[in-house]
């Protein structure tokens, strides 16, 4: 198999285990991750922390972001604008809500568009080094290369449950290693790389 035909293959094995998770557990473990993380995900105030709102069978992280932005974080939302394209806009308290692609919703055009400075990022699976396997679209590699291109360099955080996690992923010359991994059971720091 090709290192993409591997990768199709575990990330259609870890949803299927992730969507196994009762609703009301990927609660609790979400409130987990929003402890860990509190105690652990080091900003200073004004960072501006790209986050999620969570579809189908994901971390809920809206707790989470709301303890970031007690702490002084600006929070955002990725947006779809095409089958290439996601942007992050400002997401401010109270502000209208939009549909923004794949079932969720975010901040509408009105919203700044910002660049983040730490990425808290959903996937399907990741392994002990701190490869990840996406959803299979590439939107957060491609929003990562655009940011590295304007001389940036967010931390990446992946966002999952223990489930997800495999012995090994198969990493491609373009991948690009997470900083750390935020589960229910804490927060893992990785030395992030290149392939």
């Amino acid at each position: 198999m090709t290192p993409q035909e591997q990768k199709a293959a575990i990330r259609a094995e870890r949803l299927k285990l992730r969507e196994a998770i009762p609703a009301h557990d990927r609660i609790e473990k979400s409130l987990a991750m929003a402890a860990h993380a509190e105690e652990t995900l080091h900003f200073t105030p004004g960072a501006v922390i790209s986050g999620f709102f969570p579809i189908r069978s994901e971390p809920d992280l809206r707790p989470l972001m709301a303890r970031l932005r007690e702490r002084g974080a600006r929070l955002c939302l990725p947006v779809v604008i095409d089958r290439q394209t996601i942007v992050f806009r400002e997401l401010f308290v109270d502000a209208p809500l939009v549909s923004t692609g794949f079932g969720t919703s975010g901040p509408g055009p009105e919203a700044p568009e910002v660049d983040p400075d730490i990425l808290l990022m959903p996937l399907s699976a990741f392994d002990r080094t701190g490869h990840r396997i996406g959803y299979g679209a590439g939107y957060y590699d491609r929003a990562i290369d655009r940011l590295h291109k304007k001389d940036m360099d967010p931390q990446l955080v992946g966002i999952a449950f223990d489930c997800q996690e495999v012995a090994s992923v198969p990493a491609e010359p373009h991948d690009v290693g997470l900083n750390a991994m935020l589960t229910e059971s804490g927060y893992r720091r990785f030395t992030r790389r290149i392939g």
